[in-house]
């Protein structure tokens, strides 16, 4: 962090609601002093203008500290806000003018990953597949979705689809997941129509798990096969840009 555009007091002041978002309980003032490091006469200023503010919440009886009730207002605005689709638009648009070739969102929806959007800007470009279809594991959005795979219902699927091939390679597919996590990206030939290929990046959030996958979806010549390319690089930082929107700070 670049100190000199920074105003000291305010970090202060959020490192504060920091301390006290992530204890499971609530805190009492010499506890945030020795998290903090902040000195008594300061940290009482702090404290009094931050429950001022109904930032943060002191109990009378026993003097603890809890958030205030202001971030429920800012939790229900940030939620009015967080949809996916009027968010991540422009981007989508600009990676499709970018690679001139279609873009898609999917979502994972109840037990399996959906598609729920859809830019065609190669309009000549059958990608077989439409807004509900359910992906494959072996898509490059399924194996977005799979990379990522922090739930019971995820690795369920996982292990659903895995029965569907025939001597299914485990382990060189787990090794594709770890390069998916080391280099935000998976590529692969379409299972759903022949002669299609496709890259597929995750948006991620705040706590580095996945909101979505997005996929870029051509005919096979067209679509770059590995990360040194200078067109996937470029997707890679729009991608960045589009996760830093949900607090995502790799």
């Amino acid at each position: 962090m670049n100190k000199a555009s920074t105003i000291g007091s305010l970090v202060h002041g959020i490192n504060i609601i920091d301390v006290v978002a992530q204890s499971d309980t609530p805190l009492k003032f010499t506890e945030i002093q020795e998290l903090t490091g902040i000195s008594k006469s300061n940290l009482y200023k702090y404290l009094y203008t931050l429950t001022q503010m109904d930032l943060l919440y002191r109990d009378i009886k026993q003097g603890h500290y809890s958030l205030g009730y202001k971030f429920l207002e800012y939790g229900n605005a940030a939620m009015k806000n967080s949809d996916l689709t009027s968010k991540l638009s422009p981007y989508f648009k600009e990676i499709s003018n970018l690679t001139n070739m279609t873009t898609s969102l999917s979502v994972w929806l109840n037990d399996t990953p959906v598609i729920t959007n859809i830019w065609n800007t190669n309009y000549g470009l059958n990608i077989g597949a439409q807004i509900g279809t359910k992906l494959p594991l072996l898509s490059a959005a399924g194996k977005v979705h799979a990379a990522y795979a922090n739930k019971e219902e995820v690795n369920n699927w996982i292990e659903q689809e895995q029965t569907k091939y025939q001597n299914f390679p485990i382990n060189e597919f787990q090794n594709e997941l770890e390069d998916i996590r080391k280099n935000h990206v998976a590529f692969a030939k379409e299972p759903l129509t022949k002669h299609v290929s496709s890259m597929s990046l995750p948006i991620l959030d705040y706590k580095n798990e996945l909101i979505a996958a997005i996929t870029i979806i051509g005919f096979t010549e067209q679509v770059p096969t590995d990360t040194s390319s200078e067109i996937v690089q470029q997707i890679i930082k729009i991608n960045n840009e589009m996760s830093r929107a949900f607090g995502y700070k790799g």
